[in-house]
C-alpha cells in the first residue's frame, strides 16, 4: 500500500510517497499566488517504478486542490502527461484548454 504525506508552507510544498515505510517517490510544487500552485518536479525511487507511486502523489495533489478550492498547473512532464491522459483530474487544472473536450 503506497501512503503519501503532504508538507506544505507558503512557498513550496511537496507530496512523498511511502511504501512499508520506504522512501518511494517525492512530487514538488511551488505556490503561484494564493489559488494556485506548480508541480514542478516528479520522482520515483527506482526500486518502486511501475507501482503507480507517481500516480498516487498527482492523485493526492488533486485531492488537496479540490478540497482547499486550488487549481493546478503542472510543468513536470510526468504530471502534465497524467492530467492529458486522465479527463476526470482536469477540473483542478488552471487553463481548461488542456482539457480533451
Amino acid at each position: 500500500m503506497i501512503e503519501v504525506k503532504q508538507k506544505n508552507d507558503e512557498k513550496h510544498g511537496n507530496f512523498e510517497a511511502f511504501i512499508d515505510g520506504n522512501h518511494a517517490g517525492l512530487m514538488t510544487y511551488t505556490w503561484a499566488g494564493e489559488e494556485r500552485f506548480i508541480i514542478d518536479h516528479t520522482e520515483v525511487e527506482e526500486a518502486y517504478n511501475g507501482k503507480g507511486v507517481g500516480k498516487e502523489m498527482l492523485l493526492a495533489a488533486v485531492d488537496f486542490a479540490r478540497k482547499n478550492g486550488k487549481t493546478i498547473i503542472p510543468l513536470c512532464p510526468f504530471a502534465k502527461a497524467t492530467f492529458q491522459k486522465h479527463e476526470e483530474l482536469q477540473d483542478v487544472l488552471v487553463n481548461k484548454t488542456q482539457q480533451v473536450q
